[in-house]
């Protein structure tokens, strides 16, 4: 992108319509709220005017799955509520996102029980993992950034090697982030 300055006019600048979308559609990702516990309220937290991440970020909350791009899987998921979740995960548009917040999601927390799924990942792919229990605002954040990370670099492989060598990459980068959760029961 470069800016054209003459003396006494305005500043034009040019780049491609193509930087454009990538940087509309990594900059304002409207995410598709899924709070299951605790880890609700810490994300509905991240929303309200102390820390205002959707302004921050110029995302919005969608009720919609058809209208979002990102998941953010909050709290303890069921084994009753694994079929909706992953319902809902189908029917969002592609490419889509997906963070998982606290370790009720990340690892299934404190309740290794029959009916908690231990992990979100075992119903949906996991992009990014914020931990804690419940994680405060700022860790949405930084995983927020995190995703928009990964999703300037898909962009840029799919651009450069195709939407195979993208997706590739995006799969490995799942692998790493799960296998570093550590071994579960």
């Amino acid at each position: 992108m470069g800016v054209s300055q003459t003396q006494g006019q305005p500043n034009i600048i040019t780049t491609t319509v193509d930087w454009v979308f990538s940087w509309a559609r990594r900059s304002s990702l409207w995410w598709l709220q899924f709070g299951l516990a605790c880890c609700a309220i810490e994300m509905i937290s991240s929303a309200m005017p102390r820390f205002d991440l959707a302004e921050r970020f110029g995302m919005l909350y969608r009720a919609s799955p058809r209208q979002a791009d990102l998941m953010i899987v909050a709290g303890t998921v069921t084994k009753k509520m694994a079929p909706v979740v992953r319902q809902l995960y189908d029917q969002m548009a592609d490419p889509k996102w997906v963070i998982s917040m606290g370790s009720c999601a990340n690892v299934g927390g404190p309740f290794d029980t029959y009916a908690v799924v231990q992990g979100v990942d075992q119903v949906i792919p996991v992009d990014i993992y914020v931990p804690g229990c419940p994680p405060v605002p700022e860790a949405l954040y930084y995983g927020v950034l995190e995703l928009q990370n990964r999703v300037i670099r898909y962009e840029r492989l799919k651009e450069r090697y195709g939407l195979e060598a993208a997706e590739a990459y995006r799969q490995e980068q799942r692998e790493a982030a799960r296998s570093a959760l550590g071994p579960r029961s």
